[in-house]
């Protein structure tokens, strides 16, 4: 694991000033202390980073729990809401034991491809106004509608008509660094590999703010990293909150525990499943022992007086995008935000937002390129539609939302396709005067085959001969033989002969199709 550290740690520093503003802003946007978010992301980079099997996910605190948290932290208040934050760890643990790891392989790639479309495009909408230097709308707050009363691009027309001359300069330096970083400079020595454009671009960000400071061009404090209400620095380390316990088991803390335990495990088994698609070497993650480090990880962060902890593909696609190899660079991300809290938490707020706002430009951008689009559709209308009604749910709802769209349309064209696709019928020559028709049903018929069935049954001419072929049916819907049934009767006013061909042999008008599939041992 140690061989890769000289791709691991330059992709945890790239992770590290990605996760750092994301942890505070889903704080601000959750309702909840500052510091509660960097207590989430250190406890998802370093004690779910070494339990998980992922090799290239990152966990923190997650946007798309930001709604809830904001709720129950207003029902039940942070202390006892962070005791819903410890029972939900627990609820995540079973979940793991129980082996319910496997839900995230039920949802289309479509879906998870639009996914990953979404977040980039949604990522990139969201950092423009930070960009431009308007800071109304806190990072992490990945909603369409936003807490701060516009929408996504409301917020963003209002940066363009007002942009703010520092923060817009040093965030063009910043991009233009990172474009020739990565497009160029990296190709040419292996210095340029190691100390990565991100960490460049926020060094020159912050030497930038120094020596602008009381000019036209300076940037002010909003627009700088703050890792408080008042950006004071003075005993960071010393802000940990307890649970509180008098309420632990009451029916408001549980039904938020199970909404937490719930959310944050699909959350996760997604983002697994996205990122494993990213992953260039296509390794594999354990579905239920990421459910365990993940429930593991909430168990330790509610303790402590932090946010519930997802994987988050943010922070996982900018590792992948770093070169990151193993989970040495998640573990180390977490050790940064630590060490930078710790030591030196005045330099961290001397980091222009617009420079972080550079970075995730060029995440979103490698999440949603034009590629993937083209790649979807020439995939056909079953793979581009969900994975259109995905990203455009993510862009103009949120995350869940998006998700749910995408979903349920994913589901609705794969009944339509089976609806269309449970039985095979073809004239048995050429001569259409024939009157002999060959009916193959699939594997497995159940009643949303219906209708198709139905209608090509009602369709055969009178004084036809029907060879109904159930060889290679294993399951077949009590509805489905109930029409089989009924039609034997409409058959005998139209003389349609059946024979009915199975592995038992070849019946001619059988007399009862419930009695004979009753019997089929198959079909038991």
């Amino acid at each position: 694991m140690f061989k890769y550290l000289k791709s691991d740690l330059p992709a945890s520093i790239v992770v590290f000033f990605v996760a750092l503003p994301l942890c505070l802003g889903i704080a601000l946007a959750s309702g909840a202390p500052l510091f509660s978010g960097l207590i989430a992301g250190i406890v998802g980079g370093i004690f779910v980073g070494a339990i998980s099997g992922s090799h290239i996910g990152v966990s923190g605190p997650a946007a798309g729990l930001a709604a809830i948290v904001l709720a129950a932290i207003d029902q039940l208040g942070f202390q006892i809401f962070l005791s819903a934050v410890v029972i939900g760890g627990v609820i995540q643990i079973i979940f793991g034991i129980a082996r319910l790891g496997i839900i995230g392989y039920y949802f289309p790639s479509s879906v998870i491809r639009g996914m990953l479309t979404g977040i980039g495009i949604i990522i990139i909408l969201k950092q423009i106004p930070h960009f431009l230097g308007d800071d109304e709308d806190p990072e992490g707050d990945f909603a369409f509608f936003q807490i701060d009363g516009e929408n996504t691009f409301s917020e963003i027309v209002n940066a363009i008509g007002d942009p703010s001359l520092g923060p817009t300069i040093i965030g063009f330096i910043a991009l233009a660094i990172l474009i020739l970083w990565g497009n160029v400079l990296s190709k040419k020595g292996k210095f340029f590999e190691l100390v990565q454009g991100p960490l460049v671009a926020v060094v020159i960000g912050i030497v930038y703010y120094l020596t602008t400071q009381g000019t036209d061009y300076g940037i002010a404090e909003q627009h700088l990293v703050s890792l408080s209400e008042d950006r004071s620095t003075s005993g960071l380390l010393t802000q940990f909150v307890t649970p509180d316990w008098s309420q632990a088991f009451t029916t408001p803390v549980l039904i938020t525990a199970f909404t937490i335990a719930l959310v944050a495990s699909l959350e996760t088994l997604l983002c697994v499943e996205a990122t494993d698609k990213l992953d260039p070497d296509k390794r594999v993650t354990p579905t239920n022992r990421e459910l365990l480090a993940q429930g593991a990880g909430n168990v330790i962060s509610g303790f402590i007086g932090g946010l519930p902890i997802t994987q988050v593909i943010v922070r996982s696609s900018a590792n992948v995008q770093s070169g990151g190899k193993t989970k040495i660079s998640a573990i180390v991300h977490g050790f940064l935000l630590v060490a930078s809290v710790a030591a030196i938490p005045f330099l961290l707020q001397m980091i222009p937002l617009s420079v972080l706002a550079a970075v995730l430009f060029i995440v979103g951008y490698k999440l949603a390129k034009p590629s993937t689009f083209k790649a979807m559709y020439d995939g056909g209308w079953t793979q581009f539609v969900p994975y259109m009604v995905t990203v455009l749910g993510i862009v103009l709802t949120d995350l869940l939302k998006g998700l749910a769209l995408g979903l349920i349309v994913g589901i609705v064209i794969v009944l339509y396709k089976s609806y269309k696709n449970s039985h095979f019928l073809h004239k048995e020559n050429d001569d259409p005067t024939d009157g002999k028709v060959k009916m193959t049903l699939a594997e497995e018929v159940t009643f949303i085959n219906k209708g198709a069935i139905l209608k090509e049954l009602d369709a055969l001419p009178e004084n036809s001969y029907l060879e109904l072929d159930v060889r290679k049916t294993r399951y077949l819907d009590y509805d489905i033989i109930e029409i089989l049934e009924d039609f034997a009767h409409k058959a005998k006013q139209r003389n349609i002969d059946i024979k009915l061909i199975s592995e038992r042999g070849v019946i001619e008008n059988p007399p009862s199709y419930i009695e004979f599939f009753k019997l089929r041992p198959k079909l038991n």
